[in-house]
């Protein structure tokens, strides 16, 4: 009965190993170096990030200022990168630096300004460091999202030092789509027209009013995809709602005029201040920024409730697709740019294989040989559960859609060559024991029994470092650490399960006086 449960343990393990292994191209992922595809280091311009949260605390100030009836010439952001707050009045100085002590205390006063109608605050060093940092890891798993949605098996995205970005795509076909969907910074942006500003006139001489900014349409050509012409807008500086509200975004295709559009939808929050913003401007324009480019600006006939709206622009089906894709995973908390962009072709991949499988199945050849001449009909047995070893690991390779690296086939062959050890360590147990006087079957059990301790043992430290390495490792060693791991695994059942089943099988009911050993 006992042997019947290990035989059936046996077949469900080669079951489940074969479907999952099959077919092979399909089930196992081919990593970078194996493929081919796109390796790109990014820098995150963290700097931006700073500046973009003091350009918001810029807008907070000059919002709570007014709210609280304090009068001022201006709130801005100086060349230097610091808040500089100018007063109408120096008796309202106080109330001033009362407000930033108590709603603002990352800002500290420089006290290097002695005009008394000035104050100039500067962002503490040690909340520039959090936000530099900050903005690093969020541009990580924005970019991992955006990947995601992209398609991509086993995409490879990790921080490097403090700035820089790893990311590798395996199978790109088109990396320079997949480059621009990663460092799109997709900052999306409503903001209110300066309806008396936006004039001709007002554009050309320059005099913009301090609390306007001017940004520009810009109208593509779809053929050449250069840029037509470029609309000036004169809009309100202080953004009335913005992504982070953002969803769901979607394709859609225009009913009356055939194109795509990306379909947008606010969170409750989100979905209240659009409401709003558009119940209180009636017969206004409101402007659509993506990455300071107006997509449209678009009359406010009527107060809109439900949180949706819509970014128009000429786009093709695959622009509106990324443009989707940008902003349901998020923007970026900074910009990016490219430090390094290399295309692998997969024909070092190809190689690498037949090489690998070439150097495979000579050292499996090499390992039987030795095997049948030093141990006989056992390491005939053993050469079974060697070759079963591959199918195991192939079919949990498959199982868990593994990425299978150059590395990863090293550390393939290098499993094979370690799954014979513990036979070895069994075989040789049983020699020591039949030298004693055991009888061929006794010495078969004691040898299985006292050998199991210095197999675990052996096994759980390397099996330890593979997890370390798969942990803390970068793509192509976490495919040599997969393999490893899975070797290690696989090796023990049929080094101790399946070969002791087989011994079993063929001399457990008999009396045998050799043993080929």
């Amino acid at each position: 009965m006992q042997l019947k449960l290990r035989w059936i343990t046996i077949l469900i393990v080669f079951a489940v190993s074969f479907f999952f292994m099959f077919p092979l191209d399909k089930r196992i992922n081919l990593g970078l170096d194996l493929k081919g595809g796109m390796h790109v280091i990014l820098g995150v311009e963290t700097d931006k990030a700073v500046q973009a949260k003091i350009d918001t605390l810029t807008g907070q100030i000059r919002k709570e200022l007014r709210n609280s009836k304090i009068n001022f010439a201006f709130v801005q952001k100086n060349e230097a990168g610091k808040i500089t707050i100018g007063l109408s009045d120096p008796a309202e100085r106080n109330k001033v630096k009362d407000l930033i002590s108590k709603n603002y205390p990352i800002l500290k006063e420089s006290g290097l300004n002695s005009d008394e109608k000035v104050i100039e605050l500067s962002l503490d060093p040690d909340e520039a460091k959090r936000i530099k940092d900050y903005a690093v890891e969020q541009a990580v798993q924005v970019i991992r999202n955006r990947v995601d949605q992209f398609g991509v098996n086993e995409p490879v995205i990790q921080r490097q030092g403090k700035e820089h970005i790893l990311v590798q795509l395996a199978g790109v076909t088109d990396p320079e789509r997949a480059v621009k969907l990663i460092g799109k910074t997709a900052q999306l942006k409503f903001y209110l027209l300066d309806e008396n500003a936006n004039n001709e006139e007002t554009i050309k001489s320059g005099n913009i009013p301090p609390d306007d900014i001017i940004l520009y349409g810009k109208k593509i050509d779809k053929v050449t995809g250069q840029v037509v012409s470029t609309t000036p807008y004169v809009l309100k500086k202080d953004a009335v709602l913005t992504g982070d509200y953002l969803l769901e975004a979607e394709v859609r295709i225009s009913s009356q005029f055939n194109e795509p559009y990306v379909s947008i939808k606010f969170d409750p929050a989100g979905s209240k201040i659009f409401e709003e913003i558009t119940a209180e401007n009636v017969n206004k324009r409101m402007a659509i920024v993506l990455d300071d480019n107006v997509y449209s600006a678009p009359v406010i006939r009527e107060r809109i409730a439900g949180g949706e709206a819509q970014i128009s622009g000429s786009f093709t089906l695959e622009e509106a697709k990324d443009l989707a894709i940008v902003l349901r995973a998020g923007s970026l908390p900074a910009p990016v740019k490219i430090l390094e962009n290399r295309t692998i072709g997969p024909s070092l991949g190809e190689d690498s294989i037949k090489k690998g499988i070439i150097a495979g199945i000579i050292g499996v050849a090499a390992v039987i040989a030795f095997m049948l001449i030093y141990y006989k009909f056992s390491g005939f047995i053993a050469s079974i559960a060697l070759l079963s070893n591959a199918i195991i690991i192939l079919g949990a390779m498959g199982m868990f859609k593994a990425t299978l690296t150059l590395p990863g086939i090293a550390g393939l062959i290098l499993t094979m060559g370690m799954a014979i050890d513990a036979n070895v360590l069994i075989f040789e147990r049983v020699r020591e024991e039949l030298r004693l006087g055991r009888t061929p079957m006794n010495a078969l059990e004691a040898g299985f029994e006292k050998a199991m301790s210095t197999i675990i043992d052996s096994n759980i430290t390397t099996l330890i470092a593979g997890l370390v390495l798969f942990q803390f490792g970068t793509g192509p060693v976490k495919g040599f650490a997969v393999t490893l791991t899975i070797g290690i695994l696989s090796s023990i059942f049929t080094a101790v399960t399946l070969s002791k089943t087989i011994f079993l099988t063929l001399y457990g009911n008999k009396e045998i006086k050799k043993l080929s050993v």
